[in-house]
């Protein structure tokens, strides 16, 4: 929409302006003068900026094939640079943080008066900490399956502004983790609430087979291996069953036959000592719904003992439960998780600050990897780094997708495949110089924020190539008698301020974003890192270094590409007349007398 309404100011509004405000014609001697040389005259006879860049572009143009190969070199050392020196990848931002939520997890059948002593304990540390705004504490009884079994109390903070407080976002997070840490028997995890799309701690393992019994054992081993061997995770989760035991009654169907007794007659058997056999309903005068009439065993003899004096009633005798049954000892299982039907479970760990998640999922994959697994198990890397990857993939299609329409319009528009292929060229200059931005600032990769960029780049460098081959097409029609150096070179000439003056003012439009500082003229307060500014700091910085980057090659390189096609032909002409065989000279006639 700005891009239109700009267009429509450009097309009429400022045409019509001009007309009424401007002062045309008014030039001093000198500028008339420099403006005759651009457009009649030689360029690199002027002593300003103008001529010196009409010198290089002669240079340049004269030495084509040489500078389209310098060009390839740099662009090919960008490429390799970073990947030999990038620093990884995050899935949006890393910005300060203003929000954070602290769980608290202990272990044990506890009650909520000692759960909410806990919670309040920790409360108290975190509130001697200075530049905390609000917090809110909640507690909870039983655990919540998706954050974990042992999770009893979380609390939602809120710091202060940027402007309010003394520390930074993370000092502050860095600090309640060390006045918690002495706690006994209390677990603390901090994490900052995420700017982007929630995805959760950013390291999330899924591990998923039909077979149950293979899940909590490869579980166990993966966690074993990161606690010792990343030592920038930290928060390590996982969905196992906390640690307990479960007593599993295996009926030998066989004997219970044989005996006369069914698997019925021991389920009401062992119902007598756990939780009663249900004989009958009753509804109270003051309740909607019914209550169960149960019937069980004196509390004194419903231990675990009991199972083995359990005796069932067969049309022969009283048969003891034990000669039958057998009481097996199994690991207690809190919750079974599915997904599509396939049970699963998770390993979630957090990163120190610092540290990039990509970089670790990397070295823990390549682990995975060069273990033996059984076939019927999977282990998957979800959450952030499976967002991520489908962000890079959208981000992937919708940039080849922006080439292709642009080249379609293109070539409709200047009738010319290399004319076309020559413009979208600066779309590989602007990424390189993305990637050189973020070596030199020693940023990551940011797969939503710097892939916008970038394909937001795509529409905006090839615009100085399009005004530098529509104005070399116009004077080529103009002027055929110049040669092809001297049509280039004024061709540059005459674009260098317009290429130049849209370029610089669109960087400087977006450097106070890109230098990651909140401006507050009310309250004339500058803030370097704020939240706000840092959300936005990849995308800025992106355009900011792809822009600059793309403009200065294609001052020159764009030029010189211009300048080959001529070349290439006077090459090709030279090597054919060098192959050509010479005309036989006619033999002379002898002179008559």
């Amino acid at each position: 929409m700005v891009l239109s309404g700009s267009l429509l100011y450009a097309l009429i509004f400022g045409p019509t302006l001009g007309s009424l405000f401007g002062k045309a014609g008014q030039q001093d001697a000198k500028a008339s003068a420099a403006l005759r040389e651009l457009e009649e005259g030689d360029p690199t006879r002027l002593s300003n900026l103008t001529g010196a860049y009409a010198r290089l572009l002669t240079l340049a143009t004269r030495y084509a094939l040489v500078t389209f190969l310098l060009t390839l070199g740099a662009l090919f050392g960008a490429f390799t640079w970073y990947g030999a020196s990038g620093n990884g990848m995050v899935f949006f931002s890393d910005s300060d943080p203003k929000y954070a939520i602290i769980a608290i997890k202990s272990r044990g059948n506890l009650a909520a008066e000692q759960i909410n002593t806990l919670v309040l304990e920790v409360e108290r540390e975190i509130l001697s900490i200075p530049g905390i705004k609000a917090i809110n504490t909640t507690t909870s009884v039983g655990g919540d399956t998706r954050r974990g079994m042992d999770r009893n109390g979380q609390i939602f903070l809120e710091l202060h502004n940027e402007n309010e407080r003394s520390q930074s976002g993370v000092e502050i997070l860095e600090a309640i983790r060390t006045n918690t840490a002495h706690l006994a028997g209390v677990t603390v995890e901090v994490r900052k609430m995420e700017q982007g799309p929630g995805t959760g701690k950013p390291i999330k393992l899924e591990f998923r087979s039909r077979n149950r019994a293979l899940l909590e054992p490869a579980v166990t081993r993966v966690r074993d291996y990161l606690d010792a061997n990343l030592a920038g995770l930290r928060d390590i989760e996982d969905t196992r069953s906390m640690p307990g035991i479960e007593w599993k009654l295996d009926v030998d169907r066989a004997q219970a036959a044989l005996l006369g007794i069914d698997v019925a007659q021991v389920g009401m058997a062992v119902q007598l000592v756990t939780n009663g056999l249900k004989v009958a309903e009753y509804r109270p005068d003051n309740a909607r719904e019914e209550v169960d009439i149960r019937v069980r065993y004196p509390a004194s003899e419903r231990g675990l003992g009991a199972f083995d004096d359990i005796r069932i009633s067969t049309p022969q005798r009283l048969v003891p439960i034990s000669s039958f049954v057998d009481r097996i000892a199994s690991p207690r299982v809190d919750t079974i998780q599915r997904i599509n039907g396939m049970p699963v479970e998770y390993i979630r760990a957090d990163v120190a600050p610092g540290l990039l998640a990509d970089t670790l999922v990397k070295q823990a994959q390549a682990w995975i990897d060069s273990q033996t697994w059984d076939p019927q198990l999977t282990i998957e890397f979800r959450g952030a780094n499976e967002e991520q990857a489908e962000s890079m993939a959208f981000v992937s299609v919708a940039f080849l997708l922006s080439l292709l329409l642009m080249f379609v319009l293109l070539v409709t528009q200047f009738n010319s495949l290399y004319q076309a292929l020559l413009i979208l060229f600066a779309v590989v200059m602007s990424t390189a110089g993305v990637l050189l931005g973020l070596i030199i600032t020693g940023k990551p990769f940011s797969a939503i924020l710097t892939g916008v960029g970038i394909v937001a780049l795509a529409g905006i460098v090839v615009n100085n190539n399009i005004v530098l081959i529509d104005t070399y097409n116009h004077i080529r029609r103009e002027h055929p008698e110049l040669d092809y150096i001297a049509l280039i070179v004024r061709t540059g000439a005459q674009r260098l301020r317009p290429v130049a003056l849209t370029t610089i003012t669109t960087i400087f439009g977006l450097l106070p974003m890109a230098s990651n500082l909140s401006i507050d003229f009310i309250n004339r307060n500058i803030i370097y890192g704020g939240q706000m500014s840092s959300f936005w700091v990849p995308l800025s910085q992106a355009i900011v270094s792809g822009l600059t980057f793309a403009s200065l090659l294609t001052l020159v390189a764009t030029p010189a590409m211009l300048a080959l096609p001529h070349q290439l032909r006077h090459v090709i002409a030279r090597l054919r007349r060098g192959t050509t065989p010479p005309d036989a000279t006619p033999m002379q006639e002898p002179a008559s007398a």
